[in-house]
This record gives structure tokens, C-alpha cells and sequence, in this order.
């Protein structure tokens, strides 16, 4: 399958994976198309019913029916998990494997359709169109939550920003002994973590940003921007009127960030040796 092809596809799934059911048949396969994207999530290999909630952010009961019709067509068997019993797994059946192989053939049939006529320069404007289309929906479709700083999910992330700042500053980082101290969140897409960031309290009226993080290939899609409110308003729900933070000045994208959201230069308010710049903010009442 050729590149642009597979681009396609790519965008294609993501909408399949993403935008809300629809009541008609979706690529003419007689399901409507929050059927066809939970077929598509099992996939060969199977999944959790856990895994498929939080890669696809479905309400539990409305997952349960999908997962039902599924079953009553022959297609999914939802069984406990050999390996944990508390766990119910979804897998497809011999009939769900050849609807899936079938779907997936379709999806392709389309792609192909649309990109054929293409010159080349079109096929190479269509992929970076697809490809920042697809990073947007993606982005607008990312779960986000407060976590426990010892979340797995959370740990993972700390330490893909820990290793990130280790390959950009100069002389390396040392994150030192774990500092678990402050409110916590997680932005995940299809189960994965995509962004990161917490608030510290540092006295009743000023709480400082720490540890926000948005992962390389999701950059540029505004979820940096996205966090920092989020975390903004986090610091108002507990209670802040204002927020602090510091940066290393190798993140020029981080500072100019901070610029755009209308933070300050201070003066220095901590003993962190790795920062070289300090910003504030006065923040508006909890929304």
C-alpha cells in the first residue's frame, strides 16, 4: 500500500475511531458507524472492555450495547479474562474476523478511489492536509482527567518528560528524589498519555505549574496552549488567584507560549538549578 494511500486510511480510521455513531450504514456495510468502530478497536488481537472505554471515551452503558448487538450478530464474544478474571476481554469471532477484513478492504477500495485521480503535487497536499487534520481531530478528541501522581499512566508520562529535558538541556537532567506534592493532570488518546502537567501549592493565594509536558508528535495541534488553561483553571478550583512557574531557556516554544497566555517575567522564586526564567500570572474566578 502506497503512502498517500495509507494516509488516507489513517484519516480515514481516525474519524471512524472518533466522531460520534451515526444511524446510517457506514461504508455500505449495513452498521451504523459506532458499531463499525468498535469492530474496527477490537481488532485481530482482541481488547479489554477497559482499553476499548478509554481508547474510544464511551459511556460504559452505551459500550455494553454495542458490545450486545456485536454479540448478537455473530461477531464479538466477550468472555473474563484468563489472566485476571475481574477483567472481561472482547474478541472477534471467525464471522467478526471476516467483517473486519471486510471493512478494512473497504476502507482501502475508497482510499484508492479518492487518490487515484490525484497529480502528484495533489497527493503531496492531500497527505500534509490529512496529516494536520488528523493531528486536530485527534487533539480535539483527547480524554483528559485528574490523576494520582503514581498513576501508571501518570509515572509513564513523567518520565517521557524527564528524558525529553535530559536530551534538550545542555548538561543533561537529574529529576532527583520524586516529588508527588500537588494536583495532577492527564491528557490520553486511545489509551496513551499525550500531555501532563500539575499545580503545586505554594501558599493560599499562588500555586505554580509544574511538570507540563505535550508529547512531540502532538505538538502543533494547540494541546500545549489547551493544557495550560486547563491547569490554570485547576489552580482557580483550589483555590489560587495567581500562578507561578519557571522554564529552561532552551524551551523557546514553552516561553513564547507563556507570552501568548499573557504570563509575566518575575524574578527568580525557587532554588530549581535548571531554571533561567520565571513568569506569572493573576488568574480570573473558577469557571
Amino acid at each position: 500500500m502506497d503512502q498517500d494511500t495509507a494516509t488516507l486510511r489513517r484519516f480515514n480510521r481516525t474519524y471512524t475511531q472518533r466522531i460520534g455513531a451515526l444511524d446510517e450504514s457506514f461504508l455500505g456495510t449495513g452498521r451504523p458507524l459506532g458499531v463499525t468502530r468498535l469492530l474496527f478497536e477490537i481488532g485481530y488481537d482482541g481488547a479489554t472492555v477497559r482499553e476499548l472505554r478509554d481508547r474510544l471515551d464511551l459511556d460504559s452503558g452505551y459500550l455494553t450495547r454495542l458490545l450486545r448487538r456485536l454479540g448478537d450478530d455473530g461477531l464479538v464474544d466477550v468472555h473474563p479474562d484468563p489472566a485476571d478474571r475481574r477483567r472481561r476481554v472482547a474478541t472477534l469471532t471467525p464471522a467478526g474476523r471476516n467483517a473486519w477484513r471486510d471493512l478494512d478492504d473497504r476502507s482501502e477500495e475508497l482510499a484508492r478511489a479518492i487518490v487515484g485521480p490525484l497529480t502528484t503535487r495533489q497527493r503531496e497536499r492531500l497527505t500534509e492536509a490529512l496529516s494536520t487534520a488528523d493531528l486536530l481531530v485527534r487533539a480535539a478528541t483527547v480524554h483528559l482527567r485528574e490523576v494520582s501522581p503514581t498513576d501508571p499512566v501518570a509515572r509513564e508520562a513523567v518520565g517521557r518528560y524527564f528524558a525529553e529535558l535530559g536530551r534538550r538541556f545542555p548538561r543533561g537532567f537529574d529529576p532527583g528524589e520524586p516529588d508527588h506534592a500537588g494536583t495532577f493532570l492527564l491528557a490520553t488518546s486511545d489509551g496513551e498519555p499525550v500531555a501532563f502537567g500539575g499545580v503545586q501549592h505554594l501558599s493560599d493565594e499562588t500555586g505554580e505549574i509544574k511538570r507540563m509536558w505535550v508529547a512531540d508528535d502532538w505538538r502543533g495541534a494547540g494541546l500545549g496552549a489547551r493544557m495550560l488553561r486547563e491547569l490554570e483553571a485547576l489552580a482557580a478550583r483550589l483555590g489560587h488567584t495567581r500562578v507561578v512557574l519557571d522554564t529552561n531557556g532552551t524551551l523557546l516554544e514553552a516561553i513564547a507560549m507563556y507570552d501568548r497566555a499573557g504570563y509575566t517575567a518575575i524574578e527568580r522564586y525557587n532554588d530549581n538549578p535548571y531554571a533561567e526564567h520565571w513568569f506569572a500570572k493573576e488568574l480570573t474566578a473558577p469557571r
